[in-house]
């Protein structure tokens, strides 16, 4: 399978943190998670997905929330 970028993997992550804005929050394992399952375990793994994770936080497109426990969500606006 294709090597997946940085910035492939990170948007693919903001998009799933914002089709569950709102209804689920997502915790930085879950969203890990999804991204080895949709991108297989020979394409993506953990430390790539920390990687993107933290693109996202530095760039501001995604921020943490802490309720009891760490999530990824988007900035409030």
């Amino acid at each position: 399978m294709a090597e997946v970028t940085i910035q492939q993997l990170a948007d693919a992550m903001y998009d799933l943190v914002k089709s569950t804005h709102g209804k689920k929050n997502l915790k930085p394992m879950d969203v890990t998670k999804a991204m080895i399952d949709q991108f297989g375990e020979d394409s993506v793994d953990k430390a790539l997905c920390k990687k993107a994770l933290r693109e996202l936080i530095d760039t501001g497109r995604c921020i943490y929330k802490y309720a009891g426990g760490s999530f990824v969500t988007l900035p409030e606006n």
